[in-house]
């Protein structure tokens, strides 16, 4: 199982930032974010379940937190047109 946790959450980050790279859209880029949450809670989850790897538990708590913010502004807030639009 842990080795689920683990390659699941490397996987899944690295297409999550190959969607951002590839600047798609709006929309894509909040579907890549929701790809970083699991990724992040995959990530959590291992870090805290493996003997001595506390440290990437912690580092996804933080990047949980940034995804989730991230999804919530690609996704859901009303973007406000700027002058160049």
């Amino acid at each position: 199982m842990l080795d689920i946790l683990q390659y699941y959450g490397a996987i899944s980050g690295v297409v999550a930032a190959l969607m951002i790279a590839m600047n798609l859209g709006e929309r894509w880029t909040g579907i890549a974010f929701i790809i970083f949450v699991s990724s992040s809670l995959s990530l959590l989850l291992w870090g805290f379940l493996q003997d001595d790897s506390d440290g990437i538990g912690m580092q996804n708590v933080a990047l949980l937190f940034i995804n989730g913010f991230g999804v919530y502004r690609h996704l859901f807030a009303k973007r406000t047109p700027t002058a160049s639009e």
